[in-house]
């Protein structure tokens, strides 16, 4: 598959295979619900707690005798009847992380990209840096590139100074290529990816599927 690789001024500059086998495979929608769903998973704290009948504060005499009152009996005041008693089965500190299989993972990651290229979603850029690492700088580059939608941008390493430019602009997510993350790909309106950094998907995830 070729794409046409854009520069910075949104003009066609020359073109660039994509790996059949990253940008053209067969979409699973398994393979995707399972990776975002293993993400939001994952993304968790977890640290609601309640108060059980035995950790409340209160007194554990008995209100008023067994017999003989005409009310209902009672043991204590942190019964989970009582207002200000304990909760049952009320939320616990827990983990709510959990692991899903490497090759599922690469299958999501893939059909994504192959759902963005089939849309016409996926735009290839010419590499390019942020220097002073000001939002500003970026924005005027993103504003031929994309028109304020949701956008996701693939870097080819860990560029700080990118990284550093674009994180007060709300709609846009910067992932390196080794990663990335379904949520925000499956979700993103846009995905820019920079010219290396297709190379190095096509290298990243076909490479894996031909030791596969």
């Amino acid at each position: 598959m070729e794409k046409m690789v854009l520069s910075t001024d949104g003009k066609e500059i020359r073109s660039i295979e994509l790996s059949d086998e990253v940008f053209g495979r067969e979409v699973s929608d398994g393979a995707i619900y399972y990776a975002i769903r293993n993400e939001l998973a994952n993304m968790r704290v977890g640290t609601a707690s309640t108060k059980t009948r035995s950790e409340v504060r209160g007194s554990g005499a008995k209100p008023w005798s067994q017999k003989g009152t005409g009310r209902a009996r009672s043991g204590h005041r942190r019964s989970p009847v009582w207002v200000g008693g304990g909760t049952v089965f009320g939320p616990k500190p827990r983990d709510y992380s959990y692991t899903v299989p490497k090759k599922m993972k690469r299958a999501a990651m893939k059909s994504i990209l192959s759902m963005k290229a089939k849309d016409d979603s996926l735009v290839v850029v010419e590499d390019f840096t942020v220097e002073s690492g000001k939002t500003k700088d970026l924005s005027l580059i993103l504003k031929n590139l994309s028109d304020g939608e949701r956008t996701v941008m693939i870097i080819k390493d860990d560029d700080a100074m990118v990284k550093r430019a674009g994180r007060n602009i709300p709609w846009l997510t910067i992932l390196s290529y080794n990663r990335l993350r379904a949520h925000d790909l499956f979700y993103g309106r846009k995905l820019l990816v920079l010219e290396t950094a297709v190379k190095n998907l096509n290298e990243f995830y076909a490479g894996q599927a031909s030791k596969a």
